[in-house]
């Protein structure tokens, strides 16, 4: 099995000769002895069960930060990576628009730092693998005696042009609980955006549910827009809210227009309050599980506030291999609708997974930040049985890994300093100056065999003052991630020490925060939070100086 050498350092990539298709067993450990391990390896979190919602109740998760873990008795790490961006969408409209703390719950780490591109180099054209893999390692801003691994992953680029034709079906709800400005008129004018991003062989048809479910419009060629546009408009809220039956129409819908060499792609648009009929969240995946498996995927798009059931949708999303946003204005709506069409609606790469095994010898402990409801089983990455995360063209992925040195205060990590477990890890250990072994497995949207991408990363041991704009970022997102959730990890995080991080963007190395203004300029961001172009990495701080504000208001501390 050949595997390339990382260099830890910026523009870092596995390429094209690293992959080989593969559906063998649990591959052996790296840096340990086979049979030094307990079995099984780290069980999956399984999605917590919701709390029954109220009337008007929000709907979230259960989330339990990773810890801190041994690499002596786990050294595997395994998840789904994710693309959805809902969490930095919704977070902004509780300190934005309603001007209060999120629950901690509604704050997903991975979104947050998910919901900006970064400048990862795609792979060049003709690459055997549709993304290419980049590592960089430097010190953790909020524990210095700590390493912050950040992986990057970033999708190939596709143009408008040669975006395949699509078949898209839009689900609304059309319910009582729409009625709200910030939902049903919202989501009417999102769908006009889209509408207008739409060219030749692309299709539409028109799905409401309500009380009882209907085809607003049957499947139209784009070309007739005037068609389209009227049955949006003539969209009117009123009933109960009969998810399920809408589901299943949309897919049969879905299903009689089929495109083999297209995209097939139901849009749902919804607030996720299911309240009349099947409303078995269970049931709903799996009918979403079996039409993704046909080829028909799922996007969901949440709106408004008061009942919004976050954990429910991004479910849904999540089974139906598609990504989930949240819409909180006009802005949002244009990201994902126009800015980002190509890559909501063409997947090129499903079921994609990471595992990392680290070096005992190198590693006194690590935890994935964030991920916690894409964690699997250290066996599920080679069984091509189980679902993972989908990327859409020109996404990128970031994924963030705290590390604890060997020689570092294991306080710091929250653990006691033990007597008898470093000689155990040194004994055990490979001798090898590797960091971690990096893993990573993908299937094309059609196939189902995966292929795996390898190869061995090392620390350089280089410092935060070196690291790149985008590590800074990166690093400013999870930090702000942990002072809203009030993480025990936080360490010395703060909102000045976020607001310096996501202004600053590094020096030496790095360039210098000039590069930070350059990349707002360049518009080049997935995440607008304050709205287009300039505005993108920009309009952060304003989300932080009214989080600042929120959580004075709150009677929260906030240090720094």
């Amino acid at each position: 099995m050949r595997s390339a050498g990382i260099d830890p350092a910026r523009s870092s990539a596995i390429t094209s000769p690293d992959l080989e298709t593969s559906s063998a067993p649990q591959e052996s450990l790296r840096y340990q002895p086979d049979d030094s391990l307990p079995t099984p390896l780290w069980p999956p979190a399984p999605y917590p069960d919701l709390p029954p919602p109220g009337a008007s109740g929000e709907g979230y998760a259960a989330i339990v930060e990773n810890p801190f873990l041994d690499p002596v008795t786990q050294p595997l790490s395994t998840f789904g990576v994710d693309v959805d961006s809902a969490s930095y969408a919704n977070v902004r409209r509780f300190v934005s628009q309603m001007g209060v703390l999120p629950p901690p719950d509604a704050v997903r780490i991975e979104e947050l730092v998910n919901a900006f591109s970064y400048d990862y180099p795609a792979p060049p054209t003709g690459a055997r693998d549709p993304f290419a893999v980049h590592v960089e390692i430097a010190d953790a801003p909020w524990a210095r005696e700590h390493r912050l691994v950040k992986i990057g992953i970033k999708g190939q680029d596709m143009s408008r042009r040669e975006r395949p034709a699509a078949n898209l079906v839009f689900l609304i709800d059309v319910s009582g609980s729409m009625q709200d400005a910030n939902k049903l008129p919202l989501a009417k004018t999102a769908l006009g955006m889209l509408v207008e991003e739409l060219g030749a062989g692309d299709r539409v048809a028109i799905v409401t549910y309500a009380g009882q479910s209907g085809l607003a419009l049957e499947s139209t060629d784009s070309r007739d827009r005037s068609r389209i546009t009227d049955a949006i408009e003539g969209l009117q809220a009123g009933g109960g809210t009969n998810g399920s039956g809408g589901i299943q129409l949309a897919y049969q819908v879905a299903r009689s227009q089929y495109r083999d060499d297209g995209v097939n792609r139901v849009i749902l648009l919804t607030d996720g309050d299911f309240n009349v009929g099947v409303t078995d969240d269970g049931a709903l995946e799996d009918l979403i599980s079996r039409e993704a498996s046909s080829g028909v995927f799922l996007s969901v798009l949440g709106f408004g506030m008061g009942n919004l059931q976050d954990g429910r949708l991004e479910r849904l999303a999540d089974r139906g291999n598609g990504n989930y946003g949240y819409i909180d204005g006009p802005d949002e709506a244009q990201r994902l609708l126009v800015d980002q069409l190509t890559g909501t609606l063409v997947t090129i790469a499903k079921d994609v997974k990471l595992q990392v095994e680290f070096n005992p010898s190198q590693v006194a402990a690590y935890r994935l930040i964030g991920y916690e409801n894409r964690r699997l089983a250290a066996q599920d990455f080679a069984d091509d049985r189980k679902d993972a995360g989908e990327i859409g063209a020109g996404h990128t992925v970031t994924a963030l890994y705290e590390v604890l040195p060997i020689g570092a205060d294991p306080k710091g990590a929250g653990l006691s300093d033990l007597r008898y477990q470093r000689p155990r890890r040194e004994a055990r250990g490979s001798g090898s100056d590797d960091l971690l072994y990096l893993k990573l497995r993908y299937k094309t949207p059609e196939g189902d065999t995966s292929r795996l991408l390898e190869a061995p990363v090392k620390d350089r041991g280089d410092s935060l003052r070196s690291a790149s704009v985008d590590f800074h970022f990166a690093a400013a997102l999870a930090a702000f991630g942990m002072v809203l959730r009030d993480s025990e990890h936080r360490g010395e995080a703060s909102m000045a020490m976020v607001e310096d991080l996501a202004g600053r963007g590094g020096g030496g190395g790095g360039g210098g925060g000039g590069q930070v203004g350059e990349r707002a300029a360049r518009g080049d961001n997935r995440q607008n939070a304050a709205g287009r172009g300039a505005r993108g990495r920009e309009g952060v701080r304003n989300e932080l100086a009214q989080s600042r504000r929120a959580r004075h208001r709150d009677g929260m501390s906030c240090p720094g």
